[in-house]
């Protein structure tokens, strides 16, 4: 068993407050929620309101599965436009 772990850091495009970067962060997240089978959360650059960085987990069989659904969730996240991916930190815990 494998635990993956993904963070994305992320400019946002749109946002010219607060209240609008956590909607916008929150339609992020419940997409990706929805489509793949992953807990997600905003993680990091809580006060900024341009930038922000949100974490993925997944358990899976083998990093491999993990990985695809990590690229599945970096090109969901590009799809809906709402911000551009400016880094990708992944990390794997075996049991």
């Amino acid at each position: 068993m494998v635990v993956g772990i993904v963070k994305f850091d992320l400019l946002l495009h749109t946002p010219q407050n607060l209240k609008e970067k956590r909607g916008i962060v929150r339609k992020i997240l419940g997409r990706c929620r929805e489509r793949f089978p992953v807990s997600g959360a905003e993680v990091g650059w809580h006060d900024l309101w341009q930038r922000t960085q949100v974490g993925f987990a997944v358990v899976v069989q083998n990093e491999g599965e993990a990985d695809s659904v990590f690229s599945r969730i970096e090109n969901e996240i590009g799809r809906l436009g709402l911000a551009d991916i400016s880094g990708r930190d992944v990390e794997f815990i075996h049991f």
